[in-house]
């Protein structure tokens, strides 16, 4: 079960043989027998991949369930001063994943050399229990789970432009207005609308409706053409904290911001009583909340500052 659930990790069976100090055809009788004994394919094989049956996919998820039993019993059997060692396996964004997980990760293994980690940098949401891992970074309202939570702080949804491209088109005043602007659009922030908050009085959420010049899945991308004058995005708060502080770009309809969203570290129940997985939460935890502290401040909307005249129609600089 090992040598499968690392071969899915690396992605082929070569990698399997890496990770386990297996031979190639070792890893290939393993795989073989674990076939032979529950009588389906568990993978495709081709040249350069493999990928899951649909019975495989099952027996994947039953696996990795009964490898981390496996791993909690031999820890219950090492008494509470085992040291922490093993993989750690953990997940996030790209963007938080690079800017802010990492060096704290980088850090983390300075301080505990046996201890090894696996950062996923996905963009989708991950099934902790499904695919193994031991720790979420989640930057979203968290649904009812068994999931365990531990809270670092909140990061608004903010609509910037850099201070050119407004002082060059029309002022945005109100949600509506953003129908005369060239929006720069990613899939998770809305593609053919922006909603906001109602208006006092009212129940019912406002929704400016799109069509974007840009289209583009990339955090750092929206930022760019943002900060070159090109249109008007709107992306998380710590994503351009640092631009705003710099004044390459601008917060604008700060009073009809959605209610902020909550950053949590999560981790699936039972797995902090692993000394590897409480050491990362109890290091990380303040760092990450000084993190967070840092990044609000620096994004809060700073005093209207003076506009660059009108020159007709904008550069490409």
């Amino acid at each position: 079960m090992k040598v499968f659930v690392a071969a899915l990790d690396e992605g082929s069976l070569a990698g399997a043989s890496r990770k386990t100090g297996r031979s190639p055809a070792a890893v290939s009788r393993a795989i073989a027998f674990l076939e032979d004994h529950v009588g389906v394919p568990l993978l495709h094989r081709t040249t350069r991949s493999i990928k899951l049956s649909e019975a495989g996919e099952r027996y994947a998820t039953a696996c990795r369930k009964l490898l981390m039993d496996l791993e909690e019993a031999d820890r219950s059997a090492a008494g509470e001063r085992s040291v922490p060692r093993g993989t750690l396996t953990i997940t996030a964004t790209v963007f938080a994943g690079v800017q802010i997980l990492r060096p704290i990760v980088d850090a983390f293994m300075d301080e505990y050399p046996t201890v090894n980690v696996r950062l996923h940098m996905l963009e989708r949401a991950v099934n902790l229990i499904d695919e193994g891992m031991d720790l979420a970074l989640r930057i979203t309202h968290l649904a009812d789970s068994t999931l365990v939570a531990h809270r670092i702080g909140e990061v608004r949804r903010v609509i910037v432009a850099s201070p050119r491209y407004l002082a060059t088109h029309p002022r945005i005043a109100e949600p509506a207005d953003l129908g005369k602007h060239q929006i720069i659009a990613m899939a998770h922030m809305g593609l053919e609308s922006w909603s906001f908050p109602p208006l006092e009085g009212s129940s019912v959420p406002r929704s400016v409706s799109l069509t974007p010049r840009l289209v583009i899945n990339n955090v750092r991308g929206a930022i760019a053409s943002a900060v070159e004058g090109h249109g008007v995005t709107r992306l998380l708060s710590y994503h351009v904290a640092s631009e705003i502080k710099q004044g390459l770009l601008r917060v604008v309809l700060a009073d009809a911001e959605p209610t902020p969203l909550p950053v949590h570290i999560v981790s699936p129940y039972g797995r902090l009583s692993v000394p590897k997985v409480r050491a990362f939460v109890d290091f990380a935890l303040p760092r990450l909340r000084s993190r967070f502290a840092c990044l609000a401040k620096e994004a809060e909307t700073p005093p209207e500052a003076p506009i660059p005249p009108r020159r007709g129609r904008m550069s490409a600089e």
